[in-house]
């Protein structure tokens, strides 16, 4: 019964001192990201990148996917992704030169997926 009682009091304090962590230890919510929001940031990154204005890009395609793991479909060498399938969204923007595709999933940011890293999403097979 003492090594019980022990063992109680060091989790109690372990999760009250856990409670007590300063705010630079705290976690940053992200906010959900939405297909318009995907769509406006991936024109805000083609625009700085190419100089043009928004108005001069052309959206070619915008649409809720998921991604087969955690690379979003646009792996890097080197790296371990967690494997399950993630809602998210990609998002094609075209110039009259470049096709710029942008990955993201519900919760992050939209990232630029270069064209030779670029995985297909899962097909849509009408359960979504």
């Amino acid at each position: 019964m003492a090594k019980l009682c022990a063992a109680v009091s060091i989790t109690v304090a372990w999760v009250t001192g856990c409670a007590q962590m300063p705010p630079s230890h705290s976690v940053e919510v992200i906010p959900a990201v939405t297909l318009e929001s995907a769509v406006q940031a991936a024109l805000a990154d083609a625009s700085r990148r190419t100089g043009l204005a928004i108005e001069a890009l052309q959206l070619h395609s915008a649409a809720a996917v998921i991604w087969p793991d955690g690379s979003l479909g646009c792996p890097q060498g080197g790296r371990v992704y967690t494997q399950a399938l993630i809602p998210g969204y990609r998002v094609r923007i075209r110039t009259s030169e470049q096709e710029f595709e942008y990955h993201a999933a519900l919760r992050g940011a939209v990232v630029l997926c270069p064209a030779s890293r670029v995985v297909e999403p899962l097909p849509d097979d009408g359960r979504r």
